[in-house]
C-alpha cells in the first residue's frame, strides 16, 4: 500500500485465503464506543479457480490412479504469488468506504462513528462532549454525591449505639455458615461469641485448654 494508512490500530483482518469462501472482509471499530462496521465482502477469485482446479486435477488422475501434485502446487504458488497484492489492494478499497461511516477527530486524531461524533465542533464527543448530556450528567452526579454525605452521616448517627467491644462470630464454629455478626447463627441456631465455662466452677476456660484453669476439672 502507498500513502497514509487509516486505521491503523481500530480494524480485523476478517479475509480468507483458501477454499471456495476465499476472498476479502475488514472489520473497523469506533474508537469511543467500539460498535464495528464490516467492508462489503469480496471474493478472491484466484484461491477459487484454483480450488476448483485442484479438484479437477484430483478427481482426473485419481481416475488414472495418479497423482497431480505437481499441477496443484503449481495452482497454488500462483495463488500464494497474487494474494498480497490482492489483499492490499481490497483493504485499500475497504479503507475508502470505512471513511463514509467514520470522522477522523482533529484533536485526538481517533477515528469515531456518526453517534460519537460532535458535528457542530468537528470533534469526538471525548474531546468535546455533548453539553446536554454532560449537564444531566453532573446533576445526577451532585444527586449522587450529597445522597452520599447525607447517608454517611446519618450512618455516623446509627453508629453511637454500637459497642465495638462486644465479641463477635462471623463464622458459626459448629456448622460453618457465615453469621454477620448475629448473636445466633441462622443455620443450626448455635449461640455465638459466648466464652466456654467451665461445668464446675463457671470459670472461662481457654479455647483448646484440656483443664479448667479456675479448679483444674477435665473439660
Amino acid at each position: 500500500m502507498t500513502g497514509e494508512i487509516y486505521f491503523s490500530h481500530n480494524y480485523r483482518d476478517l479475509c480468507e485465503r483458501n477454499g471456495t469462501g476465499a476472498g476479502f472482509q475488514f472489520e473497523f471499530s469506533c474508537a469511543r464506543c467500539y460498535d464495528t462496521w464490516r467492508s462489503p465482502f469480496e471474493p478472491y477469485t484466484g484461491e477459487r479457480a484454483a480450488t476448483w482446479l485442484r479438484k479437477g486435477v484430483d478427481l482426473a488422475w485419481g481416475v488414472l490412479g495418479r497423482t497431480g501434485g505437481g499441477l496443484t502446487s503449481a495452482a497454488d504458488g500462483l495463488v500464494g504469488a497474487g494474494w498480497g497484492r490482492a489483499r492490499d489492494h481490497a483493504f485499500e478499497r475497504a479503507i475508502s468506504n470505512a471513511q463514509g461511516h467514520f470522522n477522523r477527530c482533529a484533536r485526538c486524531t481517533d477515528y469515531v462513528c456518526g453517534r460519537c461524533w460532535n458535528a457542530a465542533q468537528g470533534l469526538c464527543l471525548h474531546c468535546a462532549p455533548d453539553t446536554a448530556a454532560e449537564a444531566v450528567a453532573a446533576q445526577q452526579r451532585g444527586l449522587n454525591d450529597m445522597a452520599a454525605q447525607r447517608s454517611y452521616a446519618a450512618g455516623r448517627q446509627a453508629g453511637q449505639g454500637y459497642d465495638p467491644t462486644a465479641a463477635r462470630q462471623l463464622v458459626c464454629p459448629q456448622c460453618g455458615t457465615e453469621t454477620h455478626g448475629a448473636a445466633f447463627c441462622s443455620g443450626c441456631g448455635h449461640r455465638l461469641a459466648q466464652p466456654t465455662r467451665c461445668s464446675s466452677c463457671s470459670t472461662v476456660v481457654p479455647d483448646g485448654a484440656a483443664f479448667c484453669p479456675g479448679c483444674g476439672a477435665r473439660r
